[in-house]
């Protein structure tokens, strides 16, 4: 199997960098990054991008050069935009350097959070297949995510992820996040259909969030679907019943320390897609990432792309 030491026919990789993922962390770890590139003797391209949609256009130019392998240097919603630009693109491995905000999809295919030492295991990488979700919005729009997505706190978090707390890292971004949007939040009615084979159920409930997650956590290593796969073909349904907001500041501890949601008011499926209705117009992220509003269709999408991983592991089960 070749590695990314020995690019094929000739042609030097590509990794396209987004230099505010992470707070920053990816400009910060460029030049180390290059330097270890050269060390290492790695046919290398790197271009900084300055907008996703930038980082699509480079990326449908990458594949029209006939790159082989494209990387990103980012977290979770620069690789999402990655896989927008080239889903169906044939021929193309796809990676992930972890230097985002979260990196659960980094941390979920077994790499590191150091983005050095995640690009040193990749150079003995193996490519392999990774399942996608794929989400509709009530506007008509799809897109693909890979890690998690959901309805109701986690979305409106997500706002203030990518707002007032963009420049934290970690888990406490997401933490943070998360208390801020309970001020004011009100819990959600809704209504989810969900398909497994060929059987549906329907679910009727008062929710604080409704997650469709592909990777066992997101949210820095918020672990919603701890028995989640990247390659099984399914999604993870995670419903959190309503509590009260006390309820959730004692739950932020086991969140802080493990990343373990502890209660009994959560309800977890396997699923193949899933309706979401709403009471009231709410929005949708994936991977950290708003997609739109309710109702909302999701569907896996299984084997969608191939991603470079270690090899010999399989960490997420």
């Amino acid at each position: 199997m070749p590695n990314l030491a020995a690019p094929p026919q000739g042609i030097p990789d590509l990794v396209l960098v987004n230099p505010v993922a992470g707070g920053g962390l990816a400009r910060e770890v460029l030049p180390s990054l290059k330097n270890f590139a050269v060390r290492r003797g790695w046919p290398v391209e790197f271009r900084s991008t300055y907008s996703p949609e930038n980082l699509a256009v480079e990326a449908r130019r990458g594949a029209a050069e006939g790159r082989k392998r494209i990387f990103v240097l980012g977290g979770d919603g620069t690789f999402q935009v990655l896989l927008n630009a080239l889903a169906g693109a044939s021929g193309v491995v796809l990676g992930v350097i972890p230097a985002g905000g979260g990196n659960d999809l980094a941390a979920a295919i077994g790499l590191p959070q150091d983005p050095l030492l995640a690009a040193d295991l990749l150079l003995d990488g193996q490519p392999a297949f990774l399942d996608a979700a794929l989400a509709r919005t009530a506007d008509g729009k799809e897109r693909l995510y890979t890690g998690g997505g959901g309805v109701g706190l986690d979305a409106e978090a997500a706002r203030y992820a990518g707002g007032v707390y963009r420049n934290l890292r970690g888990r406490p971004r997401y933490l943070l996040s998360a208390v801020r949007a309970l001020m004011g939040f009100h819990s959600l009615r809704l209504r989810a259909l969900i398909g497994t084979g060929g059987q549906q159920v329907e679910i009727n409930a008062n929710a604080l969030l409704l997650g469709v997650l592909n990777t066992p956590s997101y949210g820095a290593g918020l672990r919603l679907a701890p028995d989640a796969q990247t390659d099984d073909g399914r999604l993870d349904l995670v419903l959190l019943e309503d509590l009260s907001f006390l309820e959730v500041l004692a739950l932020i501890p086991s969140l802080a320390r493990r990343g373990e949601l502890r209660t009994a008011r959560v309800q977890r499926f396997r699923v193949d897609r899933v309706r979401i209705e709403t009471d009231r117009p709410c929005s949708f992220h994936g991977d950290g990432e708003i997609l739109g509003n309710t109702p909302v269709e999701v569907a896996v999408v299984p084997n969608a792309v191939r991603i470079l991983r270690p090899r010999n592991t399989h960490p997420d089960r």
